[in-house]
């Protein structure tokens, strides 16, 4: 994997670093995501069932191994692309344990995406969109949540007995009993069902069925 001291920087000379590009499976993976969105009916159907596709903005969605590991290899280098470019107080850089906390990695899939396809605009309109509001409130973010815990190494999980306490068998119960309740309660307080105007029929006394 990719670390940020071997990810790639500018020439010497140049004055910014071009956005990383994922590997061959990422943008495969990406591919398949554009026919499913514009391509032929026949091409559709040549994918399966566009709702299994894999979305890199959504890793959890990446189940096949090797393209799994691309994803993170991009992420990793689009995150020193980002304290490097983006960054200038040390609060507002992505925390190096980034990979141990899954609220970071799932925005930061997602805000490499949108900066992936704005580069790909032929206007700047998307571009300015991206520095104007994702990746600040991205930063903004960040900082509210992490409050200043692993700025010397990664921490433990502040919120683990809470979680903890949440999953438990006990709480787990005490749930699914307001659901019950609730589900209940609905039931009780619905409007009955209006009645259905009578039908006058004919029974055939030969075949005994009913004429309306």
């Amino acid at each position: 994997m990719t670390t940020p001291s071997t990810a790639p920087r500018p020439s010497a000379g140049l004055m910014v670093a071009p956005f990383p590009q994922p590997a061959q499976l990422v943008r495969l993976a990406y591919r398949e995501l554009h026919i499913a969105a514009t391509g032929t009916k026949e091409q559709i159907a040549a994918l399966g069932d566009p709702a299994l596709l894999p979305r890199p903005w959504d890793p959890a969605s990446c189940i096949q191994p090797q393209l799994r590991r691309q994803v993170w290899e991009w992420l990793e280098q689009v995150v020193t692309w980002l304290n490097s470019e983006y960054v200038w107080d040390a609060e507002a850089a992505v925390l190096p344990c980034w990979p141990q906390h899954p609220h970071l990695v799932h925005e930061i899939a997602v805000l490499a995406d949108q900066r992936r396809r704005t580069g790909a605009e032929l206007t700047s309109e998307a571009l300015e969109d991206w520095h104007r509001y994702s990746l600040p409130a991205f930063q903004d973010r960040t900082r509210t949540r992490t409050k200043g815990h692993c700025q010397d190494g990664h921490e433990p999980w502040p919120a683990k007995g809470r979680h903890t306490r949440h999953t438990a068998e006990a709480a787990h119960r005490a749930r699914a009993e307001v659901y019950d309740a609730d589900a209940l309660a609905s039931q009780a307080g619905a409007s009955p069902a209006p009645p259905r105007p009578a039908r006058l029929s004919v029974v055939d006394l030969e075949t005994g069925e009913l004429n309306p």
